[in-house]
């Protein structure tokens, strides 16, 4: 008798059969996270390519910035030591080529040995403070019996930043320092040689200087090779012209 009316309580009149069908179609309808984007049709234009020096300066810029802001008489600052750690295992995980970065959660949770909850706060933090910024993410999923396809949740896709007021920190360290001058005037001394040189090559030889793309330069090297041919065959028929018209004058 108590099971009927746990039965009845859970999915109304139709039982244990309508509370199966209940949780079903709850399932179904299960919401995603708001803004949630569908895998694949954001990510490729919101990455951005990257390399080993701009991550570096994002992680040195952090832990300025922590100790900038750490207030007298606390042991932790904007970050914390925990954002610090999820900063630089991001930046370990980045490709520079595409910029391509999806941790799961839990991924992080892992790796660093830290709960949900102070993994999901030092991201916040960095978001906040403009290192870190994430894209929410879901999928489709076919359901094997029930109304139709359904979404659910995926890990989010982020991407690193560094903030302004945390850029200024870094001071001389922005901007590359500035060559030796043996170096300086050694490179200035090979590109004035490598321009005489250009110069001096005909059209047939120059893409191969040029171009990278091999089939390409070939192609404009046989270009090259045609006008300079055309240019050539009309130095000859200019020349015959003058030198006719010079043996004419001499006959008459």
């Amino acid at each position: 008798m108590m099971r009927q009316v746990g039965a009845l309580l859970e999915g109304g009149p139709g039982g244990r059969s309508s509370a199966g069908q209940g949780g079903r179609a709850a399932r179904a309808r299960r919401p995603v996270r708001r803004g949630s984007r569908l895998v694949g049709t954001c990510e490729g234009a919101w990455w951005r390519r990257t390399d080993r020096q701009e991550v570096r300066r994002v992680l040195l810029a952090a832990k300025r910035y922590e100790l900038a802001g750490r207030q007298a008489g606390r042991r932790r600052g904007p970050l914390g030591h925990v954002g610090l750690e999820v900063l630089e295992l991001l930046a370990n995980l980045v490709s520079f080529r595409s910029g391509r970065l999806e941790p799961a959660i839990t991924y992080l949770m892992r790796t660093l040995r830290r709960s949900k909850d102070a993994v999901v706060r030092a991201l916040a933090a960095l978001r906040e403070h403009g290192f870190l910024d994430w894209l929410r993410r879901h999928e489709r999923v076919e359901l094997v019996e029930g109304p139709g396809p359904r979404v659910r949740q995926v890990s989010n896709a982020y991407r690193l930043s560094l903030p302004p007021r945390a850029a200024r920190l870094l001071g001389h360290l922005l901007s590359a320092p500035p060559l030796p001058e043996d170096v300086a005037q050694e490179r200035e001394d090979r590109a004035a040689w490598l321009r005489e040189h250009k110069a001096a090559l005909p059209l047939a030889e120059l893409p191969l200087v040029e171009v990278d793309d091999d089939r390409l330069a070939r192609v404009l090297g046989e270009l090259g090779r045609a006008v300079e041919a055309r240019a050539q065959a009309a130095r000859s028929t200019r020349g015959d012209n003058q030198e006719q018209r010079c043996g004419d004058k001499a006959f008459s």
